[in-house]
């Protein structure tokens, strides 16, 4: 039975993610700061899929956490033959009138975090010469989004690492893949959190199922895809990108964020 690690497990395409890996089979080591929430959720999808659900509690934002989580996995010999890097954190507003604190937090779950842990696994797997790693970006990553500027500028580092990535685990033969998913917006609870500063109000017919999406990164990612960008109207807009510069494509998403922003 293979095992899959996910973070950010409690909530949104996270818990998705455990839902349908828990269908397929897979074991699972259930990530994220919320331990009781996680409980309940190991409890549930071992008694309906006959699963062995392990709970790590862990904040990413924390020094180490990633080495931290890598060496409990060890410690209690659990094999990781999927990963999949879901945690991460999104502030709306001005950058000068945003906590730089919240915002240096954000950029440590983005990046440093999933760096570190896609590194440590990484490493695992290609000794066994197998496995597979899926890292959360975002539709964010492909252009400069003011007023979120600081979530798209780590979502576009998810994205570039990834592809690179991807690119030396099949050069080098390690029989491990690298998958970026770029979600563009989502219905789950990162669409309106009192904690993540102004909400943005996009119309209904934009937001994707965090099932489906969910869905979509696990089917490319065991398919050695290197990017998968969920939804037909998502993927035009990824291509639409590349027939723009940067500041033209800065300045039309100025406007949409300043205007649904409150």
């Amino acid at each position: 039975m293979s095992t899959a690690l996910v973070t950010g497990a409690s909530d949104g395409i996270g818990l998705e993610f455990c839902k349908i890996l828990a269908g397929r089979g897979y074991n699972l080591i259930l990530v994220s700061r919320r331990e009781a929430l996680l409980h309940q959720i190991s409890s549930d999808l071992s008694t309906e899929h006959g699963i062995q659900c392990t709970v790590i509690a862990a904040d990413l934002a924390k020094p180490k956490a990633a080495q931290k989580l890598f060496e409990a996995t060890q410690q209690k010999g659990l094999q990781v033959d999927f990963l999949i890097n879901n945690a991460g954190l999104l502030h709306n507003g001005f950058f000068t009138e945003l906590d730089l604190k919240a915002q240096e937090t954000m950029m440590t779950v983005n990046m440093l975090a999933l760096t570190s842990l896609t590194h440590l696994y990484a490493n695992d797997m290609t000794a066994r010469n197998s496995g597979h790693i899926l890292n959360v970006a975002s539709l964010a990553a492909w252009a400069p989004l003011p007023n979120q500027n600081i979530y798209a500028a780590t979502k576009a580092f998810v994205l570039s690492f990834t592809q690179a990535l991807h690119n030396e685990l099949k050069a080098a033969d390690t029989g491990v893949t690298a998958t970026a998913l770029c979600p563009g917006y989502t219905d789950t609870r990162m669409m309106d959190n009192p904690d993540q500063g102004a909400k943005l109000t996009v119309p209904a017919g934009m937001l994707q199922s965090a099932q489906d999406v969910a869905e979509q990164g696990i089917n490319a990612c065991l398919k050695g895809k290197a990017t998968v960008i969920p939804g037909i109207s998502n993927r035009m807009t990824a291509w639409i990108t590349h027939l723009f510069p940067k500041m033209t494509l800065a300045n039309i998403a100025g406007r949409f964020y300043r205007k649904n922003m409150a």
